[in-house]
């Protein structure tokens, strides 16, 4: 192992989300401010409390996998598939690291629960005998990594991060760490979710967590004194981070560089984040620790924004503890959520690819939709129209589901 403090950078990145096929397309649509809501068509929801969701259109899986590898895979590791075939392509690492020093660390919060509820259905209807024998492996929250490390011969540390709605941030943090403490000189990272399915939707409706609006104008509104919940959302973001010498000599494009990282829990309650912030609060303060912050910087939030009535509020007071009132008064915040809907575990992955994109064009992408903005989520939330600044530092903040906060910070380099 290689004991030193190494710089990290993002050399490739790859998405599939319900804004397009590939991260070039899911950001044009995201400075547009680009509404990837809309009726769930995935099934039927006649007897449903929430309709709408952020489905991904027009992906075809044939492009990544072969049509035995469809059938063996669940849809989200599909995705994460998909998104990582990009990065790892566009970075060119492949080849240029020994492949025990080659790793993968790829959240999702729920996994395979499609295959799950098909699978549960035909033991229901047929019978034990009837449930596929590969259930159990495309069900399993780790196989979007194993598969990421077979298809790309990474040896070296191979695993999920499951924290709920932080897991894919959580992900891009560890797997900097990996590569800054010299466990691996290249990591292929980020998230991946695809769980609108009946059995989510409805325990999601259940706990009042969605919105049940009908209008997808009117549905995910982050900051707004409207909001009623989150649309659940799919999809997947992938990135390789690599260390920065390696990097630098052999001529990659570098996106940015990962420079600072914060994991925290509120160990405080199961769903619900502490009133005061001081988690989420918390995960900024370390991770603008490491990445340098100064007054002088000028500061991009996407927010965790889930657009549910408690969440904004409370990441707003946690905003205000880590930043100072006034520096939060100057901060650029936005939820891109108000476009994608909450891809759950592969939220962070693409939020972290809005604020690399955001960093190196100078674009703060909106928060859409935002009509009335809540006196409690009083900051300078971009609404509805991108607007340019120069920023030099980006933060990206993910609170999930058993209080876990992470907070992920990036510059240009």
């Amino acid at each position: 192992m290689i004991s030193q403090n190494r710089r990290v950078v993002v050399t490739g990145i790859g998405a599939v989300t319900p804004l397009g096929n590939n991260a070039a397309d899911t950001w044009q649509n995201m400075k547009r401010g680009m509404n990837g809501i809309a009726p769930i068509t995935h099934f039927n929801t006649d007897h449903f409390k929430a309709k709408l969701g952020a489905e991904v259109r027009g992906f075809d899986p044939k492009k990544y996998l072969e049509v035995n590898e469809i059938l063996r895979t669940d849809r989200y590791a599909r995705f994460a598939v998909a998104a990582a075939q990009q990065a790892v392509e566009e970075s060119g690492v492949k080849g240029t690291v020994e492949p025990e020093r080659f790793a993968v660390l790829f959240g999702t919060g729920i996994g395979g629960i499609g295959t799950f509820e098909t699978e549960h259905t035909r033991l229901l209807e047929k019978g034990p005998r009837r449930v596929s024998p590969l259930f159990v492996p495309m069900m399993i929250g780790n196989m979007a990594a194993g598969l990421i490390a077979i298809r790309h011969d990474c040896r070296g540390p191979a695993m999920p991060a499951v924290t709920a709605c932080a897991s894919g941030s959580n992900a891009i943090g560890e797997a900097m760490r990996l590569v800054r403490h010299g466990y691996a000189d290249a990591v292929i990272t980020g998230g991946a979710e695809a769980s609108i399915v009946p059995i989510a939707v409805a325990g999601f409706s259940n706990m009042k967590a969605l919105s049940v609006s009908e209008d997808p104008d009117a549905a995910s509104l982050p900051f707004d004194k409207r909001r009623g919940g989150f649309v659940i959302g799919e999809g997947s973001a992938a990135l390789v981070l690599e260390e920065y010498e390696h990097a630098k000599a052999r001529g990659a494009k570098i996106y940015g560089e990962v420079c600072g990282y914060g994991s925290t829990c509120d160990a405080y309650h199961i769903t619900a984040p502490h009133p005061d912030g001081r988690g989420g609060a918390q995960a900024m303060t370390e991770a603008m620790k490491e990445a340098g912050h100064t007054d002088n910087d000028t500061v991009y939030i996407n927010a965790h924004g889930t657009g549910t009535p408690m969440n904004d509020a409370v990441e707003t007071i946690a905003i205000k503890r880590a930043l100072g009132e006034e520096n939060a008064g100057k901060a650029f915040v936005s939820s891109t959520k108000s476009m994608t809907g909450h891809m759950l575990g592969a939220a962070g992955a693409v939020e972290a690819i809005a604020c690399l994109f955001a960093l190196n064009e100078g674009v703060i992408p909106p928060t859409i939709n935002l009509q009335e903005q809540d006196e409690k989520c009083d900051l300078n939330c971009v609404p509805n129209t991108a607007v340019k600044a120069e920023i030099t530092l980006a933060l990206s903040n993910s609170l999930g589901f058993g209080g876990h906060n992470a907070c992920l910070a990036f510059r240009k380099v």
